[in-house]
């Protein structure tokens, strides 16, 4: 009887141990699947946003071009490239986010004005995404004339840099590249990590970067 008693206390904190490892490593389970998801519809919106620029490109007029070169203020060029990506990307002008979405680092520190990657607006995109647009015009062709950011799952949490939050450069002839594309391997590391910004994510998903490195 003693022993079937010891056998039944032993079997009993093996169940418990059991259970106890399951809840620890539950919550990274679901967190790593949830950001698996988030690198994948970002890969997908990557794929998409660079052939909508590609098919703007050849659709451009001289007319759209001498609009973009007259206009004076960066909320001028903004509301003209919206204009041109609000079809594509079926951005809804009409409602915006509420007020208090604010978007944070990886590090979760935040964002604030004056910051290169600060955004004024945020409109509702397909899927509920938010899109953001930033002029940063440069006379150059080479620089960068605009950012454009994605939020994948909206107002949603947990609207972060390299978690849900994403974006690229924008050229002149309607090519883009990644957030953090200039950086090297190392840096990328750095940035897209809990120390990090998370901007470079941007990119280093896209290369094949694991976000549980």
């Amino acid at each position: 009887m003693a022993g079937k008693n010891r056998w039944k206390l032993e079997y009993s904190i093996a169940l418990f141990v059991m259970i106890g490892v399951i809840l620890l490593i539950m919550p990274f389970s679901i967190e790593n699947t949830r950001q698996a998801n988030f690198i994948s519809k970002w890969n997908e919106k990557y794929n998409r946003v660079e052939y909508m620029f590609s098919v703007i490109n050849a659709h451009i007029t001289d007319d759209m071009i001498k609009s973009m070169n007259k206009a004076k203020t960066p909320q001028e060029r903004e509301a003209l490239l919206l204009a041109v990506v609000k079809p594509y990307l079926r951005i809804n002008t009409e409602n915006y986010p509420i007020k208090h979405y604010r978007p944070r680092y990886m590090n979760g520190t935040r964002v604030y004005r004056g910051q290169t990657y600060f955004f004024d607006d945020f409109y509702f995109a397909e899927n509920n995404t938010l899109v953001g647009i930033k002029d940063i015009k440069s006379d150059k062709s080479s620089e960068v004339w605009f950012l454009m950011m994605f939020d994948i799952n909206g107002i949603l949490p947990p609207n972060r840099w390299g978690k849900d939050i994403f974006g690229v450069n924008i050229y002149d002839g309607g090519k883009i590249e990644p957030f953090g594309f200039d950086m090297d391997m190392d840096a990328l590391k750095k940035d897209c990590s809990d120390d990090g910004t998370g901007v470079s994510c941007s990119y280093y998903y896209k290369i094949g970067g694991g976000f549980d490195e």
